[in-house]
Parts: structure tokens; sequence; C-alpha cells
């Protein structure tokens, strides 16, 4: 009787690696985020990061979104984020979604900004930032889609 063939530890280690990181990628590629204050209302794609998981862990949540300066909409959260997802980046682009180190409070951008090594990127709005350019300070509900 030929004697059964047993998979390294290294195969089963490997597998079993893989099938923890590939759901992850899975839920990043598809992970969505909802704005709504107001009558308007903006969605975002979320990239993968530290910084991502700790914003959906607290979601969903009401708080309040208002205008700063003349590029962004801010949304100030009740507790500091996980920095681990701080990566610098030099391709800013209206629609990014980020969180300010400083005050600890999510950036909506609308128009050009600069990154200043005070930013970690969250994600991408999906469509026209037209919504974001409704002035005033409202009541705003986050959640994931």
């Amino acid at each position: 009787m030929p004697r059964p063939i047993l998979p390294t530890r290294r195969a089963v280690l490997a597998g079993g690696a893989a099938a923890l990181i590939l759901p992850a990628t899975a839920r990043a590629q598809s992970m969505r985020m909802q704005v709504s204050f107001d009558d308007q209302s903006v969605t975002y794609r979320l990239f993968d990061n530290p910084t991502v998981r700790d914003l959906v862990s607290m979601l969903p949540v009401e708080l309040e979104i208002r205008d700063f300066s003349t590029n962004e909409k801010i949304v100030h959260m009740p507790r500091r984020l996980d920095e681990g997802g701080f990566e610098a980046f030099d391709d800013e682009t209206p629609g990014d979604l980020c969180y300010f180190l400083g005050w600890g409070n999510l950036a909506l951008f609308h128009d050009d900004y600069v990154f200043r090594d005070d930013l970690i990127r969250l994600g991408h709005i999906e469509g026209d930032v037209a919504p974001l350019l409704h002035k005033g300070t409202y009541p705003v509900r986050i959640q994931i889609l």
C-alpha cells in the first residue's frame, strides 16, 4: 500500500495565510462608505490600511460636517484613529478622503490640496464632488454600504 503524501508544514502555513489574506483583499476592494448630510450624499471607495479599518470599526456614526478653508469639508471624530495607514503620496486629487493627523478629523477634499506629511489618505469619491460644495454646518451620518 503506497504511503499517503502529506503536505509539508510550510505548505500548510502558506495555505492558511492565503485563506486569511484573500478575504481581506476582496473586502478592501469593495469597501464603500457613504457620507450623508442635509439633502446631500457622497460615496467613497475606501483603501485598505489600518487607519481605514479603525474608521470602519466606528461606523455607523452621526456627527457634524462643516466647511473648512476653501477646498474641504471636515468631520471631527469621537476619538483619534490608528495612524498606521500613513504613507506619503504626491498625487493629490479633489475627491480624496483623508485623515488629518493634527486635529484627528476627516478631510473631504472637493478642490486642490497639498500633502504635507500631515494626512493619511483613506479613499476616493465615487462620482462628482458637487455635493461637497453645499455650504454650511449639518448633522452627518457616515456608514458602510
